[in-house]
């Protein structure tokens, strides 16, 4: 009688240990990556009444079987379905990162600040430190971190993953190394035939990322097919000058001679021949010119090549070669410079034809096409010219020439040089207009060689492999780290420590402290996404009814017990 009532009791309890184990699992039906339990039942001991005996054959008799008595149940296992992955719950926070394992269960490596643990939540936020934590307890995410002298990541023991530390926040400058020159020269554009030459820019940036600009002249040199380009001003990012070509001087009072810097220096070379008069004066076919509309006498102007303008008969004037013949204001002072300077143009008047011819020492670098098609030569120095027209020296030309700032600067590693690529440009009719621009980078990919400034981070992301990488306003992306994941031979034998985290135990295998890469067996982490809980409620609530019937029926066997008892107390009576 006693011993169905303990066997009875027996059953109780572990149906009773079923149901917590059910009750703990719809509980945490929406906890993320929670990972299920079942129960698993297994009888306890038996009572020999007696022992199995084998067969006589001297008294012709069989074998009997052991008599035992079952005394109960009790709590086999407790198995945890941690290789069932659950469903992906899209979230679109980038720190959210899911799990795809493709052969063996993964998890995320935290620290509690005294042991490694093991998750497979990856709700995750930077906190004030920045480092990357749970956002549940704040455990701190590990990984590996990345070798500042190559930039790789180094597989290493894992440590806490801060990916917003003070150095992460800024991406280092670069200095230009590559500009190209592309689109269309008109030869009738009238900057390109113009004293000042059509102006174009190049921004480009020193080692400390601080930017600067040069201007470039590009004219027309009057043969078809050729034209010059010459360095004028270099820029800070202000606007003030910081080195002068006209001057050859820094803005802190450094002499560089710009033909170290760029172009090739050609001397005694035509820059200008004007053949006409500007509107208010009259150039007659003997050459003289006069004020007015007309050969008046009294308005003969003649020319004093000591002030380099003219005079007239009246007693008016001086007039300038700008007022005649209407030469840009840039070129009137290279040919009457202020007080104290040198003049580096040449102004002749032709006394018998009126035409106006200004030569000089120029620093500059000659574009070539080809007169047939328009298509680019090459660029470099000057082609040199016979009496009569013919070519006597080729000047030697590439697709490219440097400009130097290596020359510039205040340490020999503030600028790095840059190699600019003409080939892009093409000489055409283009209605008097020029389309040519300079850029910074290869003229292949327009990135290489482009330079950057110092750039602040604007976002972070974390890749399939577990990279976190930082991208940068100034176009950089760098990595930042990588998160690490454990993998056990049995992830099943890892105990449930609460707080969506596991520790290693025995029969789980240890973890290396090293960790592995997610990719390394084809899984991967998906950014964006959470791993649900994988609780089924149809086998929870299947499994709640058999549970309740076994507790009913073993209850059952009690009072059954009970009533026998009673039965037999009352044999007294």
């Amino acid at each position: 009688m006693m011993r169905s009532m303990y066997s009875a009791v027996s059953g109780l309890k572990t149906h009773q240990t079923k149901m917590d184990v059910i009750g703990n699992n719809i509980a945490n039906v929406n906890t993320v990556a929670f990972k299920s339990s079942s129960v698993v039942f297994q009888d306890v001991l038996y009572q020999m009444t007696s022992n199995a005996s084998g067969a006589n054959a001297a008294t012709g008799t069989g074998g009997v079987n052991a008599k035992q008595i079952g005394l109960g149940v009790t709590t086999g296992a407790t198995n945890l379905s941690i290789t069932t992955s659950g469903a992906a719950e899209t979230t679109g926070r980038a720190f959210d990162i899911r799990l795809s394992d493709q052969s063996t269960t993964n998890f995320f490596v935290v620290n509690n600040g005294s042991e490694n643990l093991f998750t497979r939540a990856g709700s995750f936020y930077v906190d004030g430190a920045g480092n990357l934590c749970m956002t549940s307890t704040g455990y701190t995410v590990m990984g590996w971190q990345v070798d500042p002298t190559t930039g790789n990541i180094k597989k290493d023991t894992v440590s806490a993953l801060r990916v917003m530390q003070t150095s992460n926040l800024t991406s280092a400058p670069e200095a230009t190394t590559q500009a190209n020159v592309s689109g269309i020269i008109d030869k009738n554009d009238k900057d390109v035939l113009s004293d000042n030459g059509l102006i174009k820019t190049l921004t480009f940036f020193d080692n400390l990322g601080y930017s600067y600009t040069a201007r470039f002249a590009m004219k027309s040199t009057g043969t078809d097919g050729k034209y010059t380009v010459e360095l004028e001003k270099i820029l800070n990012s202000d606007g003030t000058t910081f080195y002068d070509a006209s001057t050859q001087q820094t803005s802190d009072g450094k002499t560089v001679n710009v033909e170290d810097i760029f172009g090739k220096k050609e001397t005694n070379i035509t820059l200008g021949t004007y053949k006409q008069v500007q509107s208010g004066y009259f150039l007659n076919t003997d050459g003289k010119i006069y004020v007015g509309s007309s050969a008046v006498a009294s308005k003969l102007l003649t020319y004093d090549d000591a002030s380099k303008s003219f005079k007239c008969k009246d007693g008016s004037g001086p007039y300038s070669l700008k007022q005649v013949y209407g030469i840009s204001d840039a070129m009137q002072s290279k040919i009457n410079p202020p007080t104290g300077t040198t003049a580096t143009v040449t102004a002749t008047v032709n006394a018998g034809t009126g035409v106006l011819t200004l030569t000089g020492d120029v620093t500059d670098y000659e574009i070539a096409f080809s007169t047939k098609d328009g298509t680019f030569s090459g660029v470099g120095e000057r082609d040199t010219y016979n009496a009569d027209g013919s070519v006597n020296k080729a000047g030697s030309k590439a697709n490219t020439v440097t400009l130097n700032m290596s020359k510039l600067g205040n340490n020999p590693t503030q600028f790095d040089d840059i190699t600019i690529d003409f080939s892009g440009l093409k000489d055409a009719n283009n209605g008097g207009k020029s389309t040519a621009v300079m850029s910074t980078g290869s003229i292949d990919d327009g990135v290489t060689g482009k330079g950057k400034k110092l750039g602040a981070m604007i976002g972070i992301s974390i890749d399939n492999n577990g990279l976190i990488k930082g991208t940068y306003d100034n176009g950089n992306t760098e990595i930042l780290g990588q998160i690490a994941v454990a993998q056990f031979a049995n992830a099943s034998g890892l105990e449930k420590v609460g707080e969506n985290c596991y520790r290693t135990t025995l029969n789980s295998g240890e973890f290396d402290g090293i960790g592995v890469e997610i990719s390394a067996d084809g899984s991967s982490m998906t950014s964006g996404e959470l791993e649900m809980s994988n609780v089924d409620l149809s086998t929870e609530f299947t499994q709640m009814i058999i549970t309740q019937r076994g507790f009913q029926a073993n209850s059952r066997i009690i009072t059954t017990s009970d009533t026998l008892l009673e039965e037999l107390v009352n044999l007294k009576r």
